[in-house]
């Protein structure tokens, strides 16, 4: 599961996923206030959608004029923001005409926003006026970042990524994250101010998405910030993640499924549900409330067992915006939030307990498509 394996994070929009695909490298981490010293979460994301439709214009699926004609989007969109007090997100987009990368590393260039395994930068820049127009899905704003990038845990999601099954296209949504633990070094400037990244306090992560349609429900979990409260120390080597909702394989809807894992001081606990000869077994829940929202997993394989609750304070998350290759925005409560904070629990199978985790700074999402939108 710890397998690091870069060729799950070169640019995956070829064939039939460029006339109707979305290839995403997501980031988050935590940046602290140089004057204040205050810690704030970030998100920086370099998405892709559609790009055998470009024109010399980026297309906007939720621009009013476009929605009319029925164009499907096409654009590069660069995507940044934060959580904690005062979230929000901001989006740039250029035509994919400016985009370049190469088929055989990850080395993004597009305007000002450069991507590679090692580092990153990038600006954006959005006025009231674009703000204000739907097809932006954005708040106004600005952000720029320059930053190392040292991925040092990762989570191998197995055959449903392999080349063959990349080739076939079997999975409507695809997922590899190859740094559940990363660190990250250097600054950021949020409107006007700047924020230092400290690699051993960032807790940062970094994943990415492909395909063709999302998932409903959507749930993504993710914390590096991991303490035993059985010893009282820092788990220096650890990282728990898990995602997933509905997945679909060749035309098929697999009912409520996740991939997850736990990477506890070196040592591997799967709780894949693809991995059906380990006899997996899992049940999650999301509680959406007044003041905070709370997630919950319980799995199990063979050997061992696991627990997690995790909470987010509801004015701190974000309703956060995609629209699908096809142009329809099914997502309008895809909750996301950077400042998730629980507890786990890890298990012998017979009972006996291997670990009492306290998880902090922890990224989480969850949402179902519209009502109009459900089968």
């Amino acid at each position: 599961m710890n397998k690091s394996d870069y060729n799950r994070d070169l640019y995956m929009l070829r064939g039939p996923l460029a006339k109707k695909g979305y290839d995403w490298w997501w980031h988050s981490l935590t940046a602290y206030n140089k004057e204040t010293g205050e810690e704030k979460p970030f998100f920086i994301e370099y998405y892709t959608c559609n790009p055998a439709l470009a024109e010399d214009e980026p297309t906007l699926g939720q621009d009013p004029v476009n929605k009319a004609n029925g164009k499907w989007p096409s654009y590069f969109m660069m995507k940044c923001g934060t959580w904690g007090k005062n979230p929000k997100q901001m989006h740039n987009f250029y035509s994919m005409k400016e985009f370049s990368c190469p088929e055989d590393r990850l080395d993004i260039k597009v305007g000002p926003n450069t991507l590679t395994e090692k580092h990153m930068s990038g600006r954006v820049i959005v006025t009231e006026e674009n703000a204000a127009n739907p097809g932006f899905m954005c708040d106004a704003g600005e952000m720029s970042w320059d930053l190392d990038i040292d991925k040092q845990i990762a989570f191998n999601v197995g055959y449903g990524a392999n080349s063959l099954f990349r080739k076939l296209n079997a999975f409507e949504m695809v997922w590899h994250a190859e740094g559940i633990k990363t660190q990250y070094s250097g600054t950021i400037t949020l409107d006007g101010v700047e924020y230092e990244v400290i690699p051993e306090k960032s807790y940062g992560y970094a994943d990415k998405n492909w395909g063709s349609d999302f998932t409903t429900p959507w749930l993504w979990i993710s914390s590096c910030n991991l303490t035993s409260l059985i010893t009282g120390e820092k788990l220096e080597n650890s990282a728990f993640e898990a995602g997933g909702g509905r997945p679909v394989a060749f035309g098929v809807k697999i009912p409520r499924k996740l991939l997850i894992f736990m990477y506890h001081e070196g040592k591997e606990y799967d709780f894949n549900f693809a991995h059906l000869w380990k006899g997996i077994r899992q049940e999650f829940d999301f509680e959406e409330g007044e003041v905070e929202h709370t997630w919950k997993i319980k799995c199990s394989n063979w050997n061992y067992k696991l627990e997690m609750v995790l909470h987010c304070k509801r004015d701190e998350m974000l309703f956060i915006n995609y629209e699908h290759p096809d142009g329809i925005k099914r997502y309008n409560r895809l909750w996301n939030g950077g400042n998730g904070y629980g507890e786990i629990k890890l298990f012998k199978k017979d009972g006996t307990l291997i670990d009492h985790i306290k998880m902090e700074n922890a990224g989480c999402e969850y949402g179902e498509y519209d009502a109009e939108y459900l089968d």
